[in-house]
């Protein structure tokens, strides 16, 4: 919550104000609506609160007959009314309605929170009849008291936010029912409390309840408010919560003025595990310098950065294009090993990307199967995008420069596709990256990595002393000898045995994709397997994607 706060404050390197002083004004005394995310988390608490409900009004009862048949003792002349029963299971059929009303995830949570003032309203009512139906002696003490449905007044504006005039309004209502209770039993001769009774006065406790409840529902919305407020980044409005992972969140996002969609990703401060404010320092500063090199590269094959940026609070955050497709972990995962030919076709754009950046210095460190996108892109398919080239490292950096991830205290690559230099320590190049790349393609020829172990450190031992298995032999589909050899080159442990380049390893590849994968196949597996979604909304491996080396 402290991230958003500041990021309202923090400036977005190198973009002009979008809105007049004028503007700004305006919208300052413009209401914001509640941020959908929280009206979503709110409507399946008010599920939640219902199905409870429901529970509490058949235990209620059941209980409600045992304590009477006890107290009676068998007094013949005593009864239990069989409609407060009726009542009971009503209540609880209501309740279990709007229970299964909430979980539908496509209908309006606003729709649904005012929903749940009528709910309180009836659940009131219930309340309000079921407490003075049976007969009440004439004897029976009559003084202002707390009722129940104060209690779920209160309840309802600490659980269903909602503004504070319809609080207001719905909570006068609903306390209103007692007395409407007592009227109808005085009516059917239950109850005659008398002339010098009133119903209003008796209960004017849950009438002070209504106005605590107001005052709870506008401390709530303004808290949504200023969540809403602190939510807008420069240009960008923030959305609904994509997913979290290690280093920090994603979140849909739209730009205020273009309406172009987008995903902020935000890395914690926590993650910048610095031990005094001068490297906490040195570390924002680095940050700021890579990000600006990563938003320099151009390649179509590199996820495009629109935005960057330090909070006052130290949290960083990248402002991305938001894709359509999944990341190939998800790929695998879900549809298995993938063909040769389809294989060199991703690899190929993948070595576009990383080719820019190892000429412009640049080298990526993290590249694996969770950081390689691939969907549509247009009326194109199976297209790449290469992510999270915010922790890139430059070539030319001194060794006393602090790179961001060994500064934030975070060891830059994942072991299962990290270079065996890298893990010592050793000086590192964009051949660091085309070993990573070649462990990508034997996940994505096999399903499988290239080496298997119990933890990080037997992965690295087998890494530096053993030679991996050729891909063909650890998977049932057709691979090319020549695929095999060239896999393996990319794994080799020195360096200089490697491809040269990812321009190099392009043309390799090339060279032996004797059936080439091409768009018209590529169309026709998205739309098998993937159909367009009717809404422009990120599906659930969207957000790996997106998280990258975060998650």
């Amino acid at each position: 919550m402290m991230a958003f706060r500041t990021m309202a404050s923090a400036q977005l390197i190198g973009q002009a104000p979008t809105t007049t002083p004028a503007e700004q004004k305006s919208s300052a005394w413009k209401p914001r609506a509640l941020p959908n995310d929280l009206l979503k988390q709110a409507s399946n608490r008010l599920g939640i609160v219902a199905l409870l409900a429901a529970a509490l009004w058949v235990t209620g009862t059941i209980l409600d007959h045992v304590a009477f048949r006890v107290m009676s003792h068998g007094h013949p002349g005593v009864a239990y009314s069989p409609v407060t029963d009726w009542i009971a299971v009503a209540s609880a059929l209501v309740s279990l309605a709007l229970f299964f009303y909430t979980r539908n995830g496509e209908r309006d949570p606003r729709f649904i929170l005012d929903l749940g003032l009528v709910y309180m309203v009836a659940t009131a009512f219930a309340l309000g009849v079921l407490f003075h139906w049976e007969h009440v002696p004439s004897t029976w003490p009559i003084s202002p008291t707390i009722s129940w449905i104060g209690v779920v007044i209160l309840m309802s504006a600490a659980i269903v936010p909602s503004a504070p005039g319809k609080t207001l309004i719905a909570g006068i209502i609903a306390a209103s029912m007692n007395p409407l209770g007592m009227l109808l039993a005085k009516s059917r001769g239950a109850w005659d409390f008398g002339p010098n009774s009133n119903a209003l006065l008796m209960h004017y406790p849950d009438y002070l309840l209504v106005g605590i409840a107001v005052v709870i529902s506008h401390v709530l919305t303004n808290l949504g408010r200023q969540v809403a407020k602190a939510r807008e980044m420069g240009s960008y409005q923030l959305g609904k919560l994509l997913g979290s992972g290690g280093m920090g969140e994603v979140y849909e996002a739209t730009h205020r003025m273009l309406a172009r969609p987008a995903a902020i990703k935000l890395i914690r401060p926590e993650m910048i595990r610095a031990e005094d404010g001068e490297r906490a320092h040195v570390a924002v500063q680095r940050f700021r310098r890579e990000a600006e090199a990563a938003a320099n590269l151009r390649s179509p094959h590199t996820v495009e950065l629109y935005d960057f940026g330090v909070t006052e609070d130290q949290t960083m955050y990248f402002v991305m294009e938001l894709l359509d497709g999944m990341d190939l972990q998800s790929l695998v995962r879900n549809h298995g090993p993938l063909p040769a030919n389809r294989t060199i076709y991703i690899l190929r754009q993948a070595c576009a990307s990383l080719e820019e950046a190892h000429v412009r210095g640049l080298v990526h460190r993290d590249i694996k199967p969770a950081n390689i996108h691939v969907g549509r892109l247009g009326l194109q398919h199976d297209f790449v995008k290469v992510l999270d080239f915010g922790l890139v490292k430059s070539i030319s950096a001194a060794n006393a420069d602090y790179s961001l991830a060994t500064e934030a205290g975070i060891t830059p690559g994942t072991p299962a596709y990290m270079a065996p230099e890298m893990a010592l320590g050793e000086t590192i190049d964009g051949r660091t990256d085309i070993y990573a790349l070649g462990c990508v393609a034997y996940y994505l020829l096999t399903g499988t990595l290239v080496f298997e172990a119990d933890n990080v450190f037997q992965m690295m031992a087998k890494r530096l002393r053993d030679d991996p298995v050729p891909p063909s032999q650890r998977t049932s589909l057709p691979i090319p000898p020549a695929v095999d050899q060239l896999v393996l080159s990319c794994l080799q442990r020195q360096p200089a045995d490697r491809p040269a380049s990812a321009a190099e390893l392009s043309q390799l590849l090339a060279a032996i994709d004797e059936m080439p994968w091409n768009e018209e196949q590529a169309r026709a597996w998205w739309n098998t397997h993937r159909p367009v979604p009717s809404q422009a909304e990120p599906a659930a491996d969207d957000v790996t994607t997106m998280l990258g080396g975060a998650a």
